[in-house]
């Protein structure tokens, strides 16, 4: 007879153990079901456990008014949209088009700005990319601009007129709290994109805070500011029925740190799959956030929202087959093509149709990740030196629609994405007897130079991209657009990931 289907509590603990099995080793076989539903909504006790599906698609949509046009293909594509808060109209229209899209508001946890748009005049604008307005600070809580040993306060230098706020300050963050939360429920918002919410000031200045000896004491005020403002901020949204998915920057360098942040819905993460300039290695594999990405994936539970920013084949190949290894419920994946997010990008890789993952990620002996769909397999070679790769039989290259043979060189940073051939509906996808992988020659550790015949396009214009050399993540922020203008070329998003 059919057994009885898990508690919810029962569940959980599978979900829970599933994760500790992943920080202390390589690979998991327990899939486990949600605890708390990806809208913040408490799950159905009795549901199935959630499906490891090939990633979905979202928008990270703030770099210019959406146009009619893509605000019909992000209804049709993208299962999470983020738009500014200028944008009620566009998020109203996404509703009645699909009333299932999750559609979440930027706001900036760490910066109040005050260039046009952000003020009109000397007021602050009805609807504001941070959670409190510049002219409000300034009149009625000056203390809350952070200072440095000189008193004076402390400018975002790549993007003038971003003004770092005292994240430490707890009537910062109560305040902030109590007005976005408010605007987000009043306009109908699902939830909220929280930017910046970064592990160093680095990025942005060189400034101390007032009363820290260095940068090293400067930056732990900031982090520990930040644990407590998405503890204040996340509890209030949460309570109201909404989200909160705070972009997330280098949490490989801080240990616990991308679980903690991402606990209440999620979590952005917008340098996913870059490779060091120095090893060639990708960073995303480094230090312990590997692990902590794969726990929350397990668990099913909450967003993974993630940004490769593609400015060639290879790292639109490495963001979305990496991307697959995290495959869950709620693994939401974007290949980038302009810095500013201003098109809604679509990768031929979203089309792949893996269908869902029959495995967890396996790192095998040489170094190599790999996994297996009911409708293909992508492997990930994230070390500095080209692999031998031998996958299952059967299947095509996605990029070339050519068969694959028996053993193939994976390149160093690099990835295979595999699926199953036109008129093949059920790949052979077991795992062969013989090891999957082996060393490969020393001589060839690079894929050879390729063009972009392939890159991801938006709905309107074709994007062409050519390879360029490996990097490293560089300082990002955003300058939400208003309804009259749009903003100054800048890179959106958060502080490197």
């Amino acid at each position: 007879m059919p057994k009885e289907p898990l508690s919810r509590r029962a569940r959980r603990a599978l979900g829970l153990l599933c994760a500790a099995l992943l920080l202390a080793g390589p690979a998991c076989t327990i899939i486990p079901a949600t605890g708390q539903g990806g809208d913040g909504s408490p799950p159905d006790p009795l549901a199935p456990p959630p499906e490891p599906l090939a990633p979905c698609a979202w928008w990270y949509g703030i770099g210019k008014s959406p146009t009619a046009v893509e605000l019909k293909f992000a209804a049709q594509h993208y299962d999470l949209v983020v738009l500014n808060a200028t944008e009620t109209k566009a998020l109203r229209r996404l509703k009645r088009m699909n009333p299932d899209v999750k559609v979440l508001v930027y706001k900036d946890f760490s910066s109040v700005r005050n260039y046009p748009g952000a003020v009109i005049g000397d007021s602050d604008a009805p609807f504001l990319p941070s959670g409190i307005g510049y002219y409000a600070a300034q009149r009625n809580n000056p203390e809350w601009f952070a200072v440095d040993d000189d008193g004076h306060r402390i400018e975002w230098k790549p993007y003038p007129k971003h003004w770092q706020m005292a994240v430490w300050d707890q009537g910062y963050q109560k305040a902030w709290t109590e007005a976005v939360t408010t605007e987000v429920v009043r306009e109908g918002w699902d939830g909220v994109l929280a930017d910046n919410d970064f592990s160093s000031l680095r990025y942005y200045s060189s400034a101390v805070i007032k009363g820290a000896e260095d940068a090293t004491e400067s930056d732990r005020i900031l982090r520990e500011g930040l644990d407590a403002f998405l503890t204040t901020a996340g509890d209030s949204l949460q309570k109201a029925g909404k989200m909160l998915v705070p972009n997330v920057s280098e949490s490989h360098l801080t240990a616990g740190r991308w679980s903690a942040h991402s606990r209440y819905h999620g979590a952005m993460e917008e340098n996913f799959g870059l490779r060091d300039t120095g090893t060639g290695e990708l960073l995303t594999f480094k230090g312990n956030e590997w692990k902590e990405l794969r726990s929350q994936a397990a668990l099913g539970e909450t967003w993974l929202l993630l940004i490769t920013h593609t400015k060639s084949e290879r790292e639109e190949r490495v963001g979305y087959a990496t991307a697959a290894l995290l495959a869950s419920p709620h693994t939401c994946w974007s290949g980038a093509t302009t810095g500013d997010y201003r098109h809604p990008d679509w990768s031929h890789y979203q089309e792949a149709e893996l269908g869902e993952a029959v495995e967890t990620a396996n790192q095998l002996p040489s170094g190599v990740w790999d996994r297996r769909f009911t409708g293909g397999y992508v492997a990930v070679n994230p070390t500095g030196q080209a692999v031998l790769v031998t996958p299952p039989a059967g299947l095509v290259d996605l990029d070339t629609g050519e068969a694959v043979p028996g053993t193939v060189e994976l390149a160093a940073a690099d990835a295979l994405v595999l699926v199953a051939p036109p008129d093949q509906e059920e790949p052979t996808t077991s795992r062969p007897e013989s090891p999957t992988t082996q060393p490969g020659a020393t001589t060839s550790t690079e894929a050879p130079p390729t063009t972009g015949t392939s890159a991801p396009t938006t709905p309107t214009t074709p994007t062409t991209t050519t390879e360029d050399p490996p990097t490293t993540p560089g300082p990002t922020t955003t300058e939400p657009t208003t309804t009259t203008e749009d903003p100054p070329a800048t890179t959106p998003g958060g502080a490197p990931g």
